[in-house]
């Protein structure tokens, strides 16, 4: 008999350990996912698939890896499972008609696609008259940014905004109110300058609106970045200083990086970079969160492509050191540029190396999961990319808004300005927690239902009891919590008019024990200082609340006490000292007024049954010592 259960104990410890591995890649799949890092993602996913584990979850989101990864040909093969399944989010027949359509099945695509309509989806036909190119890049992408209007681009070339301290910085060749208009030979405009208007500003800007002071010139000035105490401008220029235009051996005049300073409102003490030169330009610059790094475009030797991404220590004096390209992730053999860096540290660029809608697209950098070098980079998708080029992205602190730039059609310009707001991935989260003695519960089984009792998601908590799932804006949901050992518990909630800025929906789920179970709630264990048995203050709360439950809330609760020791000492000892502790606790309960026939038995098991690997001769630590010395409670009885 012994035999037998010991053997069943084992099955159940190695359930739960697979049971724990595999939520723990599922887990580590979501993260590596929400950081873009779909190749790493995918290979979890379909390990997940694999072992059969939430498998339907993980076929969505391993077809969504392969989606923004554009391979439609494993996409659309993950997505023809997905489309099976049972109450499957209508969202999924465009993904797959999308998929479809990069293969180029399109007779298939249009079944799926009117599937799609005929369940109640809305199609934005510019999705679908653009060339079949862009169904190979970014599909299907749940769209985060949307656009707002902008009152301030004129006819002429307008991009680089910047908004810093409520006024917006921005290069443009509109040079308008003036006389006389030195024009650009390339495009036969005028050159760029340097404007500055109020945000939110319905005026026309006009010269009047001309940043003050020494920063714009009579060649192209702009665009630029200002740091954070707003002292200090840097900004691109021709190589031109004092009144002297320099040529490089070709004769062309190249770009260069300028520091301003600003005194009494105006900026002046212009300075020529120490990263520029007159043989190669240097331009587009963008500073880290912290000012303490500025990133830029540049030629210059040991670039890969047309232009590449550079960056470069700022150190406090001012002084630039330890130049570096940002590697062949982010550069390309064609050109890159306009760098940006958000306060998440994400490098945005534009590129037209790298898969895109048209000429020049936006992407962002990924990150890598242990540390912050640049593993990938995405197609922002649209709308703020286009078949044109889309340049000079800006993302204001708050993470939600910001600018870019794009010669796209139905501008006012030959590039207009183009502000965004962005609605990031909306998620509800969770700890799920026993009620009676408010410890986390872990392998519980958490489903999401919409308001029409559809099953959208589930998901395991970890260890922690906590899980998290991704949710859609502007709708009603339903989130359960179910434990074998436990009622379930449930919570409505609600993510309409909820602000853009709320990435998080915050639904705890409480469990009460199912009555007549051979342990209650793991009721709480308390614990003993090294060779004593005295009833610490820390045990004393505890075993107060055991007294409270087995008066109030379980009366005819019957119990039994087990005790422990860690391995220190000989075993004759440690039997002694557990059967003290078990006496003590005995004695504490009684004390308190629980009556004895409610206690079994008080049992001290000595270093026999140690939770962990610190047995005689293992060098562990105090506190991993301390989780053995302890006393448990184990329910007989409940009624």
């Amino acid at each position: 008999m012994k035999n037998k259960n010991y053997i069943l104990v084992c099955i159940a410890l190695m359930l739960s350990f697979s049971v724990f591995s595999q939520q723990g890649k599922q887990k580590r799949a979501d993260t590596l996912f929400n950081k873009f890092s779909f190749v790493k993602a995918a290979k979890v996913y379909r390990e997940l698939i694999q072992n059969n584990y939430n498998k339907d979850y993980a076929t969505r989101q391993l077809a969504d890896c392969y989606a923004y990864l554009r391979d439609p040909r494993n996409a659309s093969r993950y997505y023809k499972n997905v489309v099976k399944q049972e109450n499957v989010p209508v969202e999924y027949y465009y993904k797959y008609a999308q998929s479809l359509r990069g293969m180029k099945k399109y007779d298939d695509s249009q079944v799926w696609l009117k599937r799609f309509k005929d369940s109640g989806g809305v199609v934005n036909a510019n999705d679908f008259s653009k060339d079949i190119n862009f169904i190979t890049s970014v599909f299907g992408a749940k769209q985060q940014y949307f656009l707002d209007r902008v009152r301030f681009n004129s006819k002429y070339s307008d991009f680089g905004a910047f908004e810093h301290d409520g006024k917006v910085y921005f290069a443009s060749s509109r040079d308008e109110g003036v006389s006389v208009k030195r024009l650009y030979g390339w495009n036969e405009q005028p050159f760029l300058d340097v404007y500055v208007t109020e945000v939110g500003s319905r005026k026309n800007v006009d010269h009047t609106g001309k940043v003050k002071g020494d920063v714009n010139s009579i060649y192209h000035d702009g665009p630029v970045t200002i740091t954070k105490n707003g002292r200090t401008m840097y900004f691109s220029r021709n190589n031109f200083t004092e009144g002297v235009e320099a040529k490089d051996k070709k004769g062309l005049t190249n770009m260069k990086i300028y520091r301003a300073t600003l005194i009494d409102g105006e900026w002046t003490n212009i300075e020529d970079l120490s990263i520029n030169s007159d043989d190669f330009s240097t331009q587009h610059p963008a500073l880290n969160i912290d000012d303490t790094k500025l990133y830029f475009t540049s030629d210059r030797p040991g670039t890969r492509g047309g232009s590449d991404i550079w960056v470069v220590n700022i150190q406090p004096d001012g002084s630039l050191t330890e130049i570096q390209n940002v590697g062949d992730t982010v550069n390309t053999e064609s050109a890159e540029g306009f760098p940006f860096i958000n306060n998440e540290g994400v490098l945005f660029f534009s590129s037209d190396g790298h898969t895109g809608l048209g000429l020049l697209d936006i992407f962002a950098t990924i990150k890598g999961e242990d540390d912050d070098s640049i593993v990938d980079v995405i197609n922002l998708g649209v709308p703020v990319n286009s078949n044109k080029d889309d340049f000079s992205f800006s993302m204001n602190p708050n993470g939600i808004t910001g600018y870019f730039a794009s010669n796209r059609k139905g501008g006012r310009g030959s590039d207009d300005i183009y502000a965004y707001h962005r609605e990031p991935v909306l998620h509800v989260e969770g700890v799920v927690t026993d009620a009676i003695n408010m410890n986390p519960i872990a392998n519980s089984v958490i489903t999401l239902f919409d308001d029409k009792g559809n099953k959208i998601a589930n998901m395991i908590t970890d260890e922690n009891g906590y899980y998290q799932i991704n949710i859609d804006r502007n709708k009603d949901y339903k989130i359960v919590a179910s434990q074998d050992k436990y009622i379930d518990d449930y919570r409505t909630f609600t993510s309409k008019n909820i602000q853009t800025e709320l990435v998080t929906i915050n639904a705890n789920l409480l469990l009460n024990p199912v009555p007549n179970v051979i342990k209650l709630a793991e009721l709480n264990t308390i614990y003993f200082d090294f060779n004593k048995y005295n009833i610490r203050e820390d045990a004393a709360l505890e075993l107060d609340k055991i007294v409270s439950l087995m008066q109030n809330d379980y009366p005819d609760m019957v119990i039994r006490i087990e005790s422990h020791t860690d391995s220190r000492g000989n075993l004759t000892y440690n039997d002694k000292l557990s059967i003290d502790r078990a006496n003590s606790t005995y004695a504490y309960l009684i004390s308190k007024g629980i009556a004895p026939e409610r206690i079994t038995e008080h049992q001290g098991f000595g270093e026999r049954r140690l939770t962990n690997g610190c047995e005689d001769g293992q060098d562990c630590e105090e506190k991993d010592h301390q989780l053995n010395r302890r006393t448990q409670f184990i329910v007989v009885k409940m009624e």
